[in-house]
Parts: structure tokens; sequence; C-alpha cells
């Protein structure tokens, strides 16, 4: 099988592996594992931030800031196919008790603008508009990157209202991959970030969660109530590391090969149009009212597999794991009609 569902399906190299089994670690809880200490300061500082925190998952970090951000009864924006809000499991109502308001944008991504229009009047009758959240890249929309001239906007906007300022950048090296913007002037935008290490970067699991000294000492606490507090697992954030200093400059290899999966998509007679694919997510709309389970059944009897992404939608996701080879193989087994 050649696995495009995701870009979390990747396995760690043996280079990778072997910076896991020789690490040094200690009881995190302690604050005693000089791995993870090494870890949480190599993110934040890319970021330009004070602190960082290590974590299970990059839900985990997402719900972790959200609740330290607001409190309960707050509301917090978001583009309404936002991660945080579609797949984390109702969580920001669940865990932080806050309300959601939702703008429509495109492609995943927000109007900055919008803002205004969303905020509640100082009225006890409204939940008080607290927070806003950005995801780059935009999953839902397709893996499109930002321009950094909105998320520049978002930011002074988010600030002019008192609002705070989340990214939930699960993403975001892919991001930064297509705009070329610094990573420490693009942190400076955010009064948190969630990095994931567990997707294009090839870390087997983790993410963290980077902000000033502050925000970090408060999140650790919600961890903890999360039951996210982590003994010795410098074993698993030897291979973020490793991740972060070896796995990002690569990234530029799974967009160009997701280019060539929009082409291949492009001519098949199933394929009503494929959205113009910026990163490493490609994003099909079937032809003539196809069911997107049954579709994604029948490529995987070629040994390809990709998953449903929305009616009549299909996704196809590259990772470090996929090789030119495998295009040509993908290129080869889709079959033209169904």
């Amino acid at each position: 099988m050649i696995d495009f569902r995701s870009d979390t399906v990747t396995r760690p190299s043996a280079e990778m592996r072997e910076a896991m089994a020789n690490a040094e670690v200690g009881d995190d809880v302690f604050g005693d594992d000089p791995t993870i200490n090494k870890l949480e300061e190599l993110g934040a500082k890319m970021f330009g931030k004070e602190a960082g925190l290590f974590c299970s998952s990059g839900t985990q970090t997402n719900q972790v800031a959200i609740t330290v951000h607001v409190k309960p009864g707050d509301e917090v924006i978001c583009h309404e196919e936002a991660h945080v809000y579609r797949y984390e499991g109702g969580g920001i109502a669940r865990n932080a008790g806050a309300s959601m308001r939702f703008l429509r944008g495109n492609n995943g991504r927000i109007n900055p603008e919008e803002i205004y229009d969303q905020i509640n009047p100082d009225d006890q009758h409204y939940p008080v508009s607290r927070l806003v959240c950005l995801e780059d890249t935009a999953n839902r929309g397709g893996g499109y990157a930002y321009d950094y001239a909105v998320i520049q906007r978002s930011a002074a906007i988010s600030k002019e209202l008192g609002l705070a300022h989340h990214l939930d950048g699960a993403r975001v090296f892919n991001a930064l991959a297509v705009n070329g913007i610094k990573s420490q002037e693009y942190g400076a935008n955010f009064d948190s970030i969630s990095i994931c290490l567990s997707k294009g970067l090839g870390a087997p699991v983790g993410s963290l969660l980077v902000g000033s000294k502050d925000f970090i000492a408060k999140a650790r606490r919600v961890r903890k109530v999360f039951g996210g507090g982590m003994r010795q697992a410098g074993i698993i954030a030897a291979g973020g590391i490793y991740a972060l200093e070896n796995n990002i400059e690569r990234l530029v290899d799974d967009h160009k090969n997701a280019k060539l999966i929009e082409g291949i998509l492009s001519s098949k007679s199933w394929i009503d149009k494929v959205l113009p694919t910026e990163t490493n997510i490609v994003v099909a709309h079937l032809a003539g009212g196809l069911n997107e389970y049954a579709v994604v059944e029948k490529i995987k009897e070629s040994g390809i597999l990709c998953v449903p992404f929305g009616k009549g939608r299909i996704r196809f996701t590259t990772h470090l794991d996929v090789s030119e080879n495998d295009i040509d193989l993908l290129s080869e087994k889709l079959p033209h009609q169904l």
C-alpha cells in the first residue's frame, strides 16, 4: 500500500530512532528531563518566545492554550472549518467551557476585517469575546497558507480589540516554506503557537506549545489537569529535536510531490476538479455525484490509501515516506474510470 491518508502516518527514520534510543531522560513533571527541556527551549527560540511546553498531541496543545486564554462562558473566534472546532471532539466546550463564533473567509482562512463585526457588545446577555484562533496551513481549506499580510492584520486587529491571538500551527513549517517568512518574525504575531512534530516533520508523537513564561506556567498546570504530565518522555522528545533540526527544509519535496498528484488526479474522468495545490495536501472534488467513501474503497483495491474529505471530496497528503517512485506508481495504479 502507498499511504497518502495523512502526514501523520510517517515512521521515524533510523537516524531518528538512534537519537531516541540514546536520549538522556528524567522526570518531566519535576522538570528533570533534559531532552524535553532542550526541545521546549529549541521550539520557543525558533518562534521568538520565552518558553515552551511539550504535549502528546496538537489537539492537546490547542486545548491547553484555549483553556488558558479564556474563562468559562467566553467566546472563541475562528474559521468555520477550523481544526480546533471540527476535529478536537468538542473540546472547546468541554474543556474550556467556551462558546464559538465562526468566520467564513476562504479556503479555511479568515478575513481579519470580519472580526470587527463578530465582537460582542459589553452586554451581560452576550459572552465575552476573548480569543482569535488561526490555522496555518488550513487543513480543510486544502492546505493553503495564509498571506503574511493577512496574519499581520489579524494580529493587529486582535490587539486593538484586546483579544488573544493563537495559532494552530499543525503544519506551520509548510506555511513558512511557502511564504518565506522567518519563524521568529512570524511568531511575533501570536500570543501562543501550537507546533506539531508528528506530521510533516516525521516525529512519532508530540507537539509543542510556545508563548510567554507566564502563559506556559499556566499551560503547564492545565496540561497536568488534562492528565498530560509525562515522566521520562525525553525518549519521544528526542524524535522532536531530530525533526526540528533535520526535517524542515525537505518539506518543499512534499509540496512538489503534491503538485504532481494534482496533475495526476486532474487527468481522471471521475474527478470533477482539484483544488490548486500549494503545500502537501491535495483535495479533489468527485464527478457525477460519486460517493467519497465508495471511491476511497475502490482506490484502495489499487493499493493506494487516501481519505474521504467531506461530501464528494477526497484528500491525498504527501509526507517524508512518499518518494518520487511512489508518485510514479500512483500514476500507474489509479484507474482512469471508476
